[in-house]
């Protein structure tokens, strides 16, 4: 199944557990969706491919308040809350020849350091799997999704994009590549899976509100688990655990993401709580998420080979 993006397929600034899916798959599903990034102010010249649909979803109307536009939401059959959602991140590709970045003043890390909004646009070289930077440098890409998400519980209501919370959103972590799985805790009936917020390339931290944003096209299979005893979002690489917190204070994220870390390593070697509090600190990686979304957020990093 193809989801393409449009305006009767995406949601644009918020999430909100009412919203109808506008597609219902089985669990252990592969639906492929496509995405776009950006309002009109970012628009390139016509020298770069722009994906007629980011246009149609501008004349519907831009959103007062900042928020990514998603695809979504897809419904999993049987999906409740106390359930989580195995998303693994089958394939990951560019949809569009361009990117960008921008400086938006009160925002990102520095936020009144630059009193006007800046920004450039990146040539995409997806052969080369390159971005072209203004002054001359070509930059790696690694695309991923800055946006997995479920729906939030219904009593939060409607609730922006910005923030990451419980139910994932704006995990903005780049580890979140194609071959990696995320693990949501599922809070409505469906589950109710959206994907946005393209990144072609993006440091640890995020630091400027951006990181390339660009059009991409995602296949994730999706799959129920009732064996998983999770109430926060949590990944894994072919090589790495990975837990999360988000929270305004820094110190708080790396608590979360520490506290989780030393449950699964307890679990999994049989340990006690303070050994893998130990080992934590010889061998976890604690690494800066992003500072930029007002729930800032910190992973923590644990080579499987630790825990065989």
């Amino acid at each position: 199944m193809i989801i393409q993006a449009g305006p009767e397929t995406c949601h644009w600034g918020y999430f909100d557990a009412t919203l109808d899916p506008v597609a219902t798959v089985p669990s252990g599903a592969e639906v492929t969706m496509n995405s776009v990034s950006g309002g009109p102010e970012v628009l390139p010249d016509d020298s770069f491919h722009i994906p007629p649909e980011l246009l149609a979803i501008h004349e519907t109307g831009v959103p007062k308040v900042p928020g990514h536009i998603l695809t979504g939401p897809v419904a999993v059959e049987g999906a409740v809350p106390g359930d989580v959602l195995q998303v693994d991140i089958l394939d990951v590709r560019l949809r569009q020849d361009w990117g960008f970045t921008f400086i938006r003043p009160l925002s990102g890390t520095l936020p009144l350091d630059f009193s006007e909004r800046q920004g450039m646009t990146l040539r995409l070289d997806a052969d080369a799997n390159e971005a072209h930077l203004p002054w001359g440098r070509k930059l790696p890409l690694a695309p991923f999704f800055g946006v997995m998400a479920v729906a939030p519980p219904r009593g939060w209501g409607r609730i922006s994009t910005i923030e990451p919370r419980a139910h994932g959103g704006n995990l903005d972590n780049k580890e979140l590549v194609a071959g990696t799985t995320l693990y949501l805790p599922v809070h409505a009936e469906g589950a109710l899976f959206s994907c946005g917020d393209g990144h072609g390339a993006q440091g640890d931290g995020e630091v400027c509100v951006t990181a390339i944003e660009t059009a991409l096209q995602g296949r994730f299979r999706l799959t129920l688990r009732r064996d998983l005893d999770m109430t926060y979002p949590e990944a894994e690489t072919p090589t790495h655990y990975i837990t999360m917190g988000m929270h305004p204070d820094l110190d708080t994220c790396v608590e979360m993401a520490l506290r989780r870390m030393m449950v699964v390593v307890s679990a999994k070697l049989g340990i006690s709580r303070a050994e893998a509090y130990m080992l934590c600190s010889l061998a976890g990686d604690l690494r800066i998420t992003q500072t930029v979304n007002r729930e800032k957020g910190v992973h923590m990093m644990m080579a499987k080979s630790c825990l065989e």
